[in-house]
């Protein structure tokens, strides 16, 4: 089995090829690395690698991470976010990049006025016609980024999606098409990060133009 190391310079390889491929710097593109179901000794040892972003997808799972490892990490939930559990999120994670619904916004705002603190988020697009499926319609996205944008205490730097679990390249090429068309309707201040493309599909989100992909199986092998 290939260590840390190895996979993460595989990633490495394979982010650099897709890059000099689309004419594009890979200092452009932010690594969230999907830490769900990793322990922090194995998060730790991503650290020592030089990452510095983590994604997680559960409140209880992330709250002993977050007071063990190192301070300086960038924490991204990525994960359906419940209305009861923002007040455990805000300001604790640098970006949510999960709102997908006007009352989920409304309570980070609630949340980060109520701590005087402004909290950057996405706006999480569906991408897929999936029953259960998390997101924001794409007819509904411009109202949400409306609001989002006018929220006072939050801070909308871009969109999130995710694409159709499939291996047919010109269903998944389409869906981040749809969603970097969105993106560029956003007020030049709320177009930071494009966060589009996981282990499977990240060279097609890269030609399609993220500039944030969240990477868990390739970096850190199947989890339960």
């Amino acid at each position: 089995m290939a260590s840390l190391s190895e996979r993460w310079h595989a990633l490495q390889a394979r982010i650099a090829n897709a890059c000099a491929l689309s004419g594009r710097n890979p200092a452009e593109i932010r690594i969230v690395a999907v830490s769900k179901g990793v322990p922090p000794e194995r998060i730790q040892e991503a650290y020592a690698l030089g990452l510095r972003d983590f994604g997680e997808n559960y409140w209880q799972q992330a709250r002993e991470k977050l007071n063990l490892l190192p301070h300086d990490i960038q924490w991204h939930f990525i994960g359906h976010l419940q209305t009861n559990k923002v007040k455990y999120v805000v300001g604790r994670f640098a970006l949510i990049q999960v709102v997908d619904r006007v009352s989920l916004l409304q309570e980070v705002q609630r949340v980060a006025l109520q701590r005087g603190v402004v909290q950057p988020v996405l706006i999480e697009v569906r991408l897929a016609d999936v029953e259960g499926r998390a997101g924001v319609s794409p007819e509904d996205a411009p109202a949400l980024i409306e609001q989002a944008c006018r929220a006072q205490g939050v801070e909308l730097q871009g969109l999130m999606g995710v694409a159709p679990y499939t291996d047919d390249e010109r269903v998944i090429r389409r869906a981040f098409q749809r969603l970097r068309a969105l993106y560029e309707t956003l007020p030049a201040p709320n177009r930071q990060w494009l966060s589009m493309g996981m282990s499977h599909d990240l060279e097609i989100a890269i030609q399609e133009g993220s500039t944030m992909l969240r990477l868990g199986t390739a970096l850190f092998g199947e989890r339960a």
